[in-house]
């Protein structure tokens, strides 16, 4: 079996490194926003080209604490609406709602699967503040368009960079393309921690100041709370284990690149819609997605001649439970998306000979 993500093989190349890292943690018996985390903090901030970078302890909460600071400053308050992709993941609209602010859902656009900018100005009302931007699957949204509406409105724009590690969208790098952005470190992700982590990256000053005390218990001095904030630290340990893979992240992503260039350019199954990369993005491909109309079926195919796949995402945000308020809400795009994607293997260890096998499998379905 041709795994989908070969996370044992992905770290091994790491594994001398990590135990280094993990003695010099270990025998500096500091585990908690100690140098380690101050280092990747300065990496990670350059790396994205911003000023600041804060690391918290998973992608959900980097994009909570971003709404929730907006509040704090006095820029959102409850009831406020905030635009975000229909498509997206359920923690985009997670991180809305959570800070008792409203979700907006908008269609994305059909070829990129990210939000789609000429729906977004006739659903603006005066309680909205925000826009959303996930970049889903590895390419940036539309940026530079979302950058004008949200100018043109007065409109903060969040980047959810979860996805997108290293992307860059017209020459400039994912997570520095908005207001904020909030970045996932899960396992699986193109910079991957070896258990949860996140960061959040900006160039706003006054917004870093109240991130760190916020995702710090509301603190800037040991028990001096200013603010009810809570506990989201990125911990020593994953930080050490980041700065170790940030060093190869470009070269990883290099690698996902030629694999995705194979199979657009090899994957001639008719009945295959394949993903298109927007001419002035950089894709680094955290997934590759494609749609066919008989999913379970050209799923079962692949399984049983030996490559495993996953389904980024089988359920609708606005089909799940969790949001039945949104139940009644129509968006037939995102509902076809959710009914035909299937993502393939990609990752820096998949081998020519398994990409071949994956590519000669996709072909040779029929239903």
């Amino acid at each position: 079996m041709i795994k989908f993500l070969d996370l044992q093989k992905i770290n091994e190349v790491y594994k001398s490194d990590f135990e280094n890292a993990l003695k010099s943690v270990l025998e500096s018996g500091w585990f908690i926003m100690g140098k380690e985390v101050l280092q990747f903090e300065n990496d990670y901030a350059q790396y994205c080209g911003t000023k600041h970078c804060i690391g918290v302890a998973n992608g959900l909460d980097a994009l909570t604490l971003i709404i929730r600071a907006y509040k704090e400053m006095g820029i959102f308050a409850d009831g406020d609406e905030v635009i975000v992709p229909a498509n997206t993941y359920i923690a985009s609209i997670l991180s809305v709602s959570a800070n008792n602010l409203v979700p907006v859902l908008v269609e994305p656009e059909e070829d990129s699967y990210n939000i789609d900018p000429t729906q977004i100005e006739k659903i603006i009302t005066t309680k909205t503040k925000a826009i959303l931007a996930v970049n889903l699957y590895g390419q940036a949204a539309n940026m530079e368009q979302l950058r004008k509406i949200a100018f043109k409105n007065n409109l903060k724009l969040i980047e959810d960079a979860a996805q997108s590690h290293g992307a860059l969208h017209h020459g400039q790098r994912s997570g520095s393309l908005g207001d904020a952005a909030g970045h996932s470190f899960y396992p699986g992700k193109n910079l991957g921690a070896l258990g949860d982590g996140g960061a959040i990256t900006t160039n706003d000053n006054e917004l870093a100041m109240m991130l760190r005390a916020i995702h710090n218990y509301g603190s800037f001095k040991k028990y001096e709370n200013i603010y009810k904030g809570m506990n989201s630290r990125l911990d020593e340990l994953q930080a050490a284990f980041l700065i170790i893979k940030l060093r190869n992240l470009d070269n990883d992503n290099l690698k996902r690149s030629k694999i995705a260039e194979q199979y657009l350019a090899k994957i001639t199954n008719p009945l295959l819609l394949l993903p298109v990369v927007k001419s002035y993005d950089q894709h680094v491909w955290h997934l590759f997605v494609v749609r066919v109309a008989d999913r379970e079926n050209f799923q079962l195919h692949l399984n049983n001649n030996g490559v495993q796949t996953l389904i980024h995402y089988p359920i609708a945000p606005h089909h799940q439970l969790a949001y039945k308020e949104f139940a009644h809400l129509s968006f037939p795009i995102t509902e076809k998306i959710h009914r035909e994607v299937l993502s393939l293997p990609i990752s820096p260890v998949l081998t020519e000979t398994e990409v071949a096998e994956i590519i000669r499998v996709v072909n040779q379905y029929r239903p």
